[in-house]
C-alpha cells in the first residue's frame, strides 16, 4: 500500500482559535488535550482531519492549496451565510445567474477556501 493523507496541516498564528473556527465550520471537534495557547490543535470531522500549527511567519501570499466545502444539509448560499456569521469574510463571489459557481471566503487568519453547490443543487441542475 502507498501512503495515505493523515490530515491536512495549516500554518497559523493562533492554532487553538483557528481550530475552533474550523471545528464549527465542519461540525467537528478539537482533540481533548488541545487548549488555548497550545502550539498545535487537531480538528477531526467526518470528512477530514485538520491540524493547525502555530508558526512565526505571517501569511504573505495566496494559498497554494485550499479546501473546497460542499454543504450536506443546506444550499451553497445558506452555507455561505452561516460561515460569514461564524467569522469568515468574503474573498470572491463566483456565483453565476444560472445557479452554478462558487464563493471564495477567508477564514479568520486569511486562508482562502471555497463553498460549492450542495449535492442536491448539483443533481437538480441549479
Amino acid at each position: 500500500m502507498t501512503s495515505l493523507v493523515r490530515h491536512v496541516t495549516i500554518d497559523c498564528a493562533d492554532a487553538h482559535a483557528l481550530a475552533e473556527f474550523w471545528a464549527r465550520v465542519l461540525d467537528g471537534r478539537l482533540a481533548d488535550d488541545d487548549h488555548p495557547g497550545d502550539p498545535e490543535a487537531l480538528v477531526t470531522s467526518e470528512g477530514a482531519s485538520l491540524l493547525f500549527v502555530r508558526v512565526p511567519d505571517a501569511k504573505a501570499v495566496k494559498n497554494r492549496v485550499h479546501l473546497d466545502l460542499q454543504p450536506q444539509d443546506r444550499t451553497r448560499d445558506e452555507e455561505v451565510e452561516r460561515l460569514l456569521a461564524l467569522g469568515a469574510t468574503l474573498a470572491g463571489d463566483h456565483r453565476r445567474p444560472d445557479g452554478t459557481g462558487w464563493v471564495t471566503l477567508f477564514d479568520p487568519e486569511g486562508n482562502e477556501f471555497c463553498v460549492e453547490r450542495s449535492k442536491g443543487e448539483r443533481e437538480a441542475g441549479a
